[in-house]
């Protein structure tokens, strides 16, 4: 009994804390999805009928689930395929060090750097017209002008270059994860499929791949909560309405707030929170039956 009070005691701090500032203000969010946010009248389910015809809120939706469709399976393949090539190289541990640094980086300067490269006057259409005589792919005729720079910022490169920037940003911890899961495995298993006539492929896929499902899922979980950080880097390069292509649902609450659209926020953070639950639920139950 003093074993099982002392647990519940060491959580009761921790499960508080979460249902004060979390369960409780998501309970009143429910809440005030079926009101209106001035006066308070109780209008049903109009709040989320209004959402769903919001080309806004629409855009938002596709955005972000097609930079997390896009982003998340890229940087788990590339955090494989390279932790996979520095896993036989002997001074791995202080090369990790260095795959961190882009976390360590503040947003600010990620933001000037990636101006700098992109906006109108940035080095990179210097450097088409310098170097190559041409911009947006057109060669520039002989004695003319070349084709005016273009803001990558505010075309459908947008979405291209954030993707970059996320990859860039988390790859080096995805590494480091990966290494760590493949650090951790016994040696012997992989000697023993060596030595029994498996490949390299055969060694990865049979043996490999099925002892990293621990790292994979940890990596997973975290690319995709990571993945609505990048906000930060859209909001600050082109502000609260970006390009079309990098409208995210951050940028829409924010807009919404600015605007005291409370309602339609309410509304749209339930319909969210239930679409992420009922993903994460899935997932885990498929993890789950993989593992049975």
């Amino acid at each position: 009994m003093g074993r099982k009070r002392a647990w519940i005691l060491f959580l009761l701090p921790s499960f508080a804390g979460v249902l004060v500032f979390v369960v409780c203000p998501f309970a009143d969010v429910v809440r005030r999805s079926f009101l209106t946010a001035v006066t308070g009248k109780f209008v049903g389910l109009q709040n989320y009928r209004n959402i769903f015809q919001n080309t806004a809120f629409r855009t938002a939706v596709r955005n972000t689930f097609l930079f997390t469709g896009v982003c998340i399976p890229l940087l788990v393949a590339l955090g494989l395929l390279v932790s996979l090539a520095l896993s036989g190289v002997k001074r791995v541990q202080l090369i990790k060090s260095f795959y961190l640094f882009p976390m360590a980086m503040p947003t600010a300067a990620i933001v000037i750097v990636w101006k700098m490269l992109f906006y109108r006057q940035g080095f990179f259409n210097k450097y088409l017209v310098r170097f190559l005589g041409l911009v947006n792919g057109e060669l520039a005729a002989d004695g003319g002008e070349c084709v005016a720079p273009v803001d990558y910022l505010g075309t459908n490169a947008a979405f291209f270059l954030l993707v970059a920037t996320y990859i860039w940003k988390n790859l080096g911890y995805t590494i480091v994860l990966w290494l760590a899961g493949i650090m951790g495995l016994n040696g012997e298993m992989l000697e023993a499929a060596r030595v029994d006539g498996a490949g390299k492929w055969q060694r990865l896929v049979y043996v490999l791949l099925p002892n990293l499902k621990g790292s994979l899922y940890t990596i997973v979980v975290l690319s995709f909560l990571n993945s609505f950080k990048i906000y930060r880097e859209a909001y600050l390069v082109a502000g609260a309405y970006p390009h079309e292509s990098i409208y995210m649902l951050q940028h829409l609450f924010n807009n919404w707030f600015v605007n005291l659209d409370l309602d339609k926020m309410a509304a749209a953070a339930v319909a969210c929170g239930a679409v992420f639950l009922a993903g994460i639920l899935f997932l885990q139950h498929a993890w789950d039956g993989r593992e049975e």
